[in-house]
């Protein structure tokens, strides 16, 4: 038998919720180990999150340099855009920072076992391949995340059936592809590989793209793809995927008419959501339950159904963002080490900030303006353009408006729907007001810079009152 060894805590998976967590046990004097079977940072600095943002970046400006460069000024000869290039810049970000991550668990004396790990009682630990046993003393945290998963009877053989983790790994845009699933991930590649000349088709089986976020919303960015030549297919349902010589036939059928359709590419990305992981990691050894779904359910400070066994991430199916397993990460944390914290309840998750990165951004928190007045609150929405706003056409980014829905009696913030130029970083200031229940009124009275893209921030929350100034 292999010799154990003991921490006070041991963390399974590496990625924002795991290394998170692991660093802020860490400083609260925890003897701490993070189990990863491959590289730290997870699939978000590694294979999500943060290569396809550099990504996006390099879109943006191929879309400047072929689009509105007259309107700059610019004018060029031979213009050559070098996907390869895009995509090694996208790695060498995702190292640099995997390597700080590295750095950090150095810094705060974190043990880094690299391999499988799977559970074989509520706090004891063995890793796979090398056998290695560990225990924890006090609590294992589970952060295993989620994979992404397909159609039925459509399989992915990583060549013309792809899921993100793929289309990161490509070196060159495919000249068709056609994209299965509307939401953040589907219209993120989409706007990528469109950007770098791709014919692409969106298709998506609810009534719009990005059908968690409000229809206006959705509609703005319906209609922007439009212009940049993406075609979008919502209420379609994809009835299978046939492989061809050179690529791939899609068949859908629209929900409402019947019609069905055959659509040829050269690859076809999944992007529909995630299957919980789960599986295999000895749960029932520890007495750990799942839902239907093979999420772990938590309480409200990380905690499963077992003593010393918490979740964070993903794999919880709360809402599965990194920066929610980070701040998931912190409360488990926190708790494990009998620190004061600030336990996440299920109502908070509807006001988890909620971001897009195509172009134009979309980022958002709380309920839809449907949504609200489904659950009988009366509101009052402010809404101002980004046309209106000097910054904005100075960056020649001028589509798009922020929204906001507030509560009519108490002028409490119940939504806020975003979709414009770098909207992602001005939504921060909404969470905050949420977070500690300012109203619109304050926001709007609040002196914001000028000129500036949060002006638009002010000029709605004045909207909600009826007193927009510029529009």
């Amino acid at each position: 038998m292999p010799e154990t060894t003991s921490f006070d805590v041991i963390v399974i998976g590496g990625g924002p919720g795991g290394y998170v967590a692991a660093i802020r046990a860490a400083q609260l004097g925890q003897k701490v180990a993070v189990v990863e079977r491959e590289a730290l940072g997870g699939v978000c600095l590694n294979w999500g999150c943060i290569p396809t943002k550099s990504l996006l970046r390099n879109s943006e400006l191929a879309n400047i340099l072929t689009g509105e460069a007259k309107e700059f000024g610019f004018s060029f000869e031979n213009l050559k855009l070098d996907y390869s290039v895009a995509h090694k810049r996208s790695r060498q970000v995702s190292d640099r920072l995997v390597r700080g991550i590295g750095f950090l668990f150095k810094k705060n004396g974190i043990t880094h076992v690299q391999g499988t790990a799977k559970l074989t009682g509520p706090k004891q630990v063995r890793v796979e391949p090398s056998g290695q046993a560990l225990e924890a003393t006090k609590a294992v945290i589970i952060a295993t995340g989620a994979r992404p998963r397909s159609l039925p009877g459509m399989t992915i053989d990583g060549a013309k059936i792809i899921t993100s983790r793929q289309a990161l790994e490509l070196t060159a845009i495919p000249k068709r592809l056609i994209v299965v699933g509307a939401g953040a991930i589907g219209m993120e590649f989409a706007y990528v590989f469109r950007s770098y000349g791709a014919d692409v088709t969106v298709i998506e089986m609810l009534p719009h793209v990005l059908p968690l976020e409000d229809d206006e919303t959705a509609a703005e960015v319906a209609k922007a793809f439009k212009k940049q030549g993406i075609k979008t297919l919502v209420n379609t349902r994809t009835e299978g995927v046939d492989l061809t010589a050179d690529g791939v036939t899609v068949r859908v059928k629209d929900q409402a008419t019947g019609a069905e359709q055959a659509i040829a590419a050269d690859t076809v990305l999944v992007a529909i959501g995630v299957a919980a992981n789960s599986d295999g990691l000895g749960l029932d050894a520890a007495g750990v339950q799942t839902d239907k779904r093979g999420f772990i359910p938590v309480n409200e400070t990380m905690q499963t159904n077992v003593p010393g066994v918490y979740a964070i991430g993903d794999v919880t199916g709360k809402l599965l963002l990194a920066h929610v397993a980070s701040a998931q990460g912190i409360v488990a944390a926190e708790t494990i080490a009998g620190h004061e914290t600030r336990p996440i309840k299920d109502a908070d998750y509807v006001f988890m900030p909620r971001c897009t990165y195509c172009k134009p951004q979309v980022a958002s928190l709380g309920y839809t303006e449907a949504q609200a007045k489904e659950k009988g609150y009366e509101i009052k929405i402010g809404k101002f353009p980004f046309i209106a706003n000097g910054k904005a056409l100075g960056l020649n980014e001028k589509d798009g408006f922020i929204k906001i829905i507030a509560d009519a009696k108490y002028g409490e913030i119940l939504g806020a729907h975003l979709v414009g130029p770098e909207v992602t970083e001005l939504l921060p200031e909404l969470a905050l007001a949420r977070t500690w229940e300012l109203t619109t009124e304050e926001i709007a009275r609040t002196v914001h810079a000028h000129p500036t893209l949060s002006e638009a921030l002010m000029e709605a929350a004045h909207a909600v009152m009826g007193q927009a100034i510029h529009v």
